[in-house]
């Protein structure tokens, strides 16, 4: 007697089986997000330089461009813009928290690829634009402060210039001790923090 087909419930995969398989790709190396964004970090904790070297200015030096107040008001919106893109990289610890054995991979190019879906996909290249924007920002906006305070429009106290040499000190020894991509985005989550509070600090310093 032969057998009856199988019914469609029973040849049907189990709900979610191939879910991870069949709707994702290799992602995009999560590296190259976060050390750019690291970058944006210490563009403004270089203000820490001015301490060392402001001494040497030269006179025919060109002006800022922009005044002192404007220039503080728009590094302060970048260190919180910096403050949520590492909480949307803490967010997605499958693409930014490293995976497997790579959790405890030091920083290096090619050993965080995992597997993800297109929606995670869209989350990686909003925050790579989102990133190369607030690093063309914070460069520029930490230039000009570190402008301000050369030509004398902002005194800063010497206890602020060690606060962002701190700060500057933490990202160096992330490359330094070759972190680990989750060790990285948790720093840089906290640092972001610290350097907002710093430039905060700093709108206090300006000369009125």
């Amino acid at each position: 007697m032969a057998k009856a087909p199988p019914t469609a419930s029973q040849t049907a995969a189990p709900p979610d089986a191939d879910s991870d398989v069949t709707d994702s790709r290799i992602a995009p190396d999560p590296l190259s997000a976060v050390l750019p964004a690291l970058s944006a970090l210490g563009a403004i904790a270089s203000i820490a330089t001015i301490h060392w070297v402001g001494q040497d200015k030269s006179a025919e030096r060109a002006r800022a461009r922009r005044k002192a107040g404007v220039a503080l008001r728009d590094l302060e919106s970048c260190c919180m813009g910096l403050q949520e893109i590492f909480k949307r990289l803490h967010r997605n610890p499958k693409l930014f928290g490293g995976e497997g054995a790579a959790v405890t991979s030091p920083l290096k190019f090619g050993v965080h690829g995992p597997r993800i879906d297109q929606a995670t996909a869209r989350t990686y290249h909003q925050l790579m634009n989102d990133i190369a924007s607030m690093l063309v920002l914070a460069s520029q906006n930490a230039f000009d402060v570190m402008c301000a305070i050369e030509d004398g429009e902002i005194t800063v106290p010497e206890q602020l210039f060690f606060g962002f040499g701190e700060q500057q000190d933490r990202l160096n020894k992330l490359i330094q001790n070759r972190a680990t991509l989750k060790l990285s985005v948790e720093t840089g989550l906290d640092v972001a923090d610290k350097l907002a509070w710093l430039v905060r600090e700093l709108k206090k310093c300006k000369i009125e």
